[in-house]
Parts: structure tokens; sequence; C-alpha cells
């Protein structure tokens, strides 16, 4: 095995015109691509907006916490939801998500009920840990009050954002959650293609990704 690998080896420095001990040439100035700048805020909300809507999510912005009831009943209605389960965080908790859906009439599941039952759940109900405008994708850190089931299993995703997640980039991201165990990136419903690429939303999570702005930190 080792003189096959060396051969290999061997060969591709031949091809490259290197010895085993030459110095890596410097990478040339069109490789190196700067840290992308955030702009405005309202101008990366935008961004954001538009790239999730090109990934067939629906994005909604809430005047403030007194427009989440009346938003929640409209989804309830459309979604034809029944039973749903949500992140157990403080700002959730702050806003009452739950009590709202219960006053709805939709059974709250537990997060840690077990997966087959948060997967019997029609809407999953999370917040935003970080938002990237350039793709349009949602960053979920893990923990015990926001287990992952709650976005990948139930039909309708829900994530409710704040101005203060938005991130200039991927490194920013990254930044965010280095040390996590786990985390999990959001970019438009799960889409799956097969073959003859037929593309199908929902096969291998959420059909669909609804992400609501509200005001505030």
């Amino acid at each position: 095995m080792d003189s096959a690998r060396e051969e290999i080896l061997k060969n591709v420095r031949r091809a490259l015109g290197r010895e085993p001990d030459s110095a890596l040439p410097a990478l040339p100035a069109t490789a190196r691509v700067g840290p992308r700048v955030a702009g405005p805020i309202r101008d990366e909300i935008e961004a954001l907006f538009t790239e999730i809507q090109k990934l067939s999510g629906t994005t909604r912005r809430l005047a403030g916490r007194d427009a989440l009831g009346p938003a929640l009943a409209e989804l309830v209605t459309a979604e034809a939801v029944r039973k749903a389960t949500l992140w157990t965080t403080p700002d959730l908790e702050s806003l009452d998500v739950a009590g709202a859906l219960q006053a709805l009439g939709v059974e709250i599941v537990p997060p840690q009920a077990g997966k087959a039952r948060v997967a019997e759940c029609e809407l999953g109900v999370t917040g935003v840990d970080a938002a990237l405008p350039e793709t349009g994708t949602l960053v979920l850190r893990s923990s015990p009050d926001r287990p992952r089931v709650v976005s990948l299993l139930p039909r309708v995703h829900l994530a409710i954002l704040r101005p203060a997640a938005l991130r200039a980039d991927l490194h920013q991201a990254f930044g965010d959650v280095q040390g996590d165990g786990y985390c999990v990136f959001v970019t438009g419903p799960s889409r799956t293609a097969d073959i003859e690429l037929t593309l199908t939303l929902g096969v291998h999570g959420p059909r669909s990704l609804h992400v609501w702005l509200l005001p505030g930190c």
C-alpha cells in the first residue's frame, strides 16, 4: 500500500514539476477573496429575504409582538396545523408562542417527547442564531432548549428572526458556533432531485419554510 501511494504521489509531483521538498507556490491574487462587508441592516434583510424566496421559502415582516398572534392564526389555517413543537428558548417563551398556538387549538408536543411524536407535528417553531443574507441561510445552534428535531422533522418550519442574528459571511457564523457539538444550516425547504433531476420538496425534511422578522435584539 505504501509503495502504491508513493508511486501515485511521485506521478503527481512529476506532472506538477515538483520535488518532495519543493515549496508551495504563492496563491495568485485572484484566489484571495476578502471577507464580505455587511451593508445597512435594511439592505441585509432585503438581501436575506430575496434569497429565501428564491429557494421557495416564505418571508414576512412583523411590526411587533402584537402581530405575532394574527400571523400564527393565518399560518395554522393555511398549513392545517393540529400539532406543533418548538424550542424552549427564553425568546420564544417571552413571546408566548406556545400559548398563542394553544389558543388556536393546536396541541403542543414537547420536543423531548421522542422522534415519532415530533414527526407527527405539522409545525416546528425555532428562533435563528445566525442568518447569512448572501445565501439566505439560517444557522440554528443545537442545545437542550434548541433541539434540532424541531427544525428537521415537522412538515412546516417557522423560524422567528431578530435583526441581531444577521451575519456578514460564513466565516463570522462559524465563529459563533465554534466549539458547539452540533448546529443546523437551513437554506430553504428540504429539496431532493431524482435521477431525472425532478425536484421534490419535503422528502427529507420540512416541505415549507417560513421566516418571520421581529424587530428588537
